[in-house]
This record gives C-alpha cells, structure tokens and sequence, in this order.
C-alpha cells in the first residue's frame, strides 16, 4: 500500500483456517470461496489493510511473531497490541514472499480523523494524468510487482468471462504487454472472443467487444461500464490500465531546435527491458478466480479441479 491509503478485503481473511475436504462446497461457498483450495478462511470480513509505515502506537505480541524466515506471516492471528490497552488489533505481515502490510481488525479499530482533511479524491477524470499511470517496468529493469498482481486479478475476471475461450487481444500495448500472460492461462485456436479496452477517458471500440478491458475507480474500485453496457467486463488496476490506454510519450526529451517537428532525440539510453516475459502472480490469480461464482461452470472444471489450471 501507499502511505497514507489503505484498502478493505470483503472476503474473510487469516486464522481460523478450516480445510476443504473438513468443511465441504457449500461451506466453502458462504466463506466467498467456489473452486477447492488447501484451506479457506473463518476469519473476519472487511479487514483494513494499511502500509506499516503508517501504522501508530503499536507493539508486537512476541508470542505471535511465527514465519517461515526472517520474518512474521501471521499465521497465528493478531501479532501487534495497542499500546495504551494492549488489546490485539492488527497483523503485520512482512515475511519473504509476502506483501509487507499491516491488516487492521475491523472490531477493534475505529476511523477517527488524525489531521488536516484529505485533499481531493482521484475520479475517472484523473485516469488520463500522467502521474496516474504505473509503468510496468521497475527503475531496476525488473517488471512492476503492481502489474504482476494486476494482471494476475484481470486474467482470472477473463477466464470466467470467456469461460476459457480463446481470446484475441487488441494491437498495441495490451497484445504486447498481456499477450504471453494471456496465453498462459488461456487456449489458442479458433472460437476466440474479441476484447476491447475502454474507459471513461477512451471511446468504446465499435463495434462492441465481446469483452471490454476497464478500469476500476481508483477509490471505490467499482468496474467502470459503457453507460446502458450489460455485456462482459474484466476490471484492471486504474494505474495499469491508464498506462495501457495512455501510455505517453518513451523518449525523456522531445526534439527541440531545428529538428522538424514531432520528430524525437535518439541519443538517449533505450528504457529497460526484462529479461522475460510478464508473467502474472499465479497467487493472485488462484485466489481471485475461486472467489468467482463463474468458476463452478462446466466449462471450466479444469482450472476448478486443477489449482494450476492451463499451467499445470
């Protein structure tokens, strides 16, 4: 998370942790979880995720501090106590592999104003600013773990949508930036349904794509539709789709002086490039498609069965 935001899964999330085969499908299904996985969650709904930094006048409950290596997973619930009443309130979570986040108990914490007022929240508006779009590139030459995560949450919306068809990308940066991820997670052949990228700040393609990429509000994370649009949808990450609708300008200098017009400097170092493919988290992935209902139908009984899916 970004200093100074947080989020809120609705799925209930950590301990208890009850496994499948213990408690059933419909079970399962109340808990939010329709594909079989190792264990599901009884934990609490709605817990608020925030960066550590952010996190005041806490301490660690060192009986709770378990992890696989230099450090804590939260696998024994609540790791960090209010230091006024001692209460257990939150679970910081940075052990490797792992996001580093602090995730706030829902019952045991209030929302209580801490300063000046918040500026202005970001709208669809704000998705065509440059400052809003995540580059899929790290400074170190290594892809986005932002866009890993993004895209891995997108691909699975795109498999229940299509209930596994083929699919066939748009030309630009969404074939050459989610081309191999797609082809991952999805068949090649015939049959393939049509997708489209649009937005509050892009025209929609016409005619309609069987299957529309869109953002998600960057605040309230609702899908954006085509106003009247009841056809299929897959949401993205505002900042990675606003990258892939307004990706800008490559060159850090525009030509200047008695350089014609719109022609650009070549005399600067080419950006980098990873030495793979982007590959979309499977984590990310695996937990969103099994909280899809889709996932259940026929047609997918392979990636329901198979916690790989096509990547087994």
């Amino acid at each position: 998370m970004k200093p100074a935001t947080y989020a809120v899964d609705p799925r209930p999330t950590g301990p208890p942790w009850r496994s499948w085969e213990e408690i059933g499908e419909d079970a399962a299904a109340r808990q939010g979880v329709y594909a079989p996985v190792h264990s599901v969650s009884f934990g609490a709904r709605d817990r608020i995720v925030i960066a550590p930094g952010d996190s005041r006048s806490l301490t660690l409950i060192p009986e709770k501090c378990e992890g696989y290596c230099r450090g804590v997973d939260g696998r024994a619930g609540p790791n960090l106590a209010c230091e006024g009443c001692g209460r257990a309130v939150a679970t910081r979570m940075d052990d490797c592999g792992q996001w580093q986040a602090v995730w706030l108990e829902p019952d045991a914490v209030v929302r209580r104003p801490s300063g000046p007022p918040a500026g202005r929240s970001p709208d669809w508006d704000d998705l065509a600013r440059p400052e809003h779009r995540v580059p899929p590139v790290e400074p170190d030459g290594s892809w986005s773990r932002r866009w890993e995560a993004a895209v891995g949450v997108a691909l699975a919306h795109l498999v229940a949508a299509t209930e596994g068809h083929p699919v066939t990308l748009p030309a630009g940066p969404v074939a050459e930036l989610l081309g191999h991820a797609v082809g991952r997670y999805l068949p090649a052949g015939p049959g393939g349904r049509s997708v489209g990228l649009a937005g509050p700040t892009i025209p929609t393609p016409r005619p309609r794509r069987d299957v529309l990429l869109v953002p998600r509000h960057p605040v309230t994370g609702v899908p954006w539709r085509p106003p009247g649009d009841e056809g299929a949808v897959v949401p993205l990450d505002s900042g990675v789709w606003a990258y892939l609708a307004h990706p800008g300008e490559t060159s850090p200098m525009p030509a200047t002086g008695v350089l014609p017009e719109g022609v650009l400097r070549d005399d600067y170092p080419l950006p980098p490039h990873p030495w793979c493919p982007l590959t979309p988290h499977h984590g990310a992935f695996e937990y969103t498609l099994a909280g899809l209902p889709a996932v259940r139908t026929p047609r997918l009984r392979t990636y329901r069965d198979t916690p790989q899916g096509k990547t087994s």
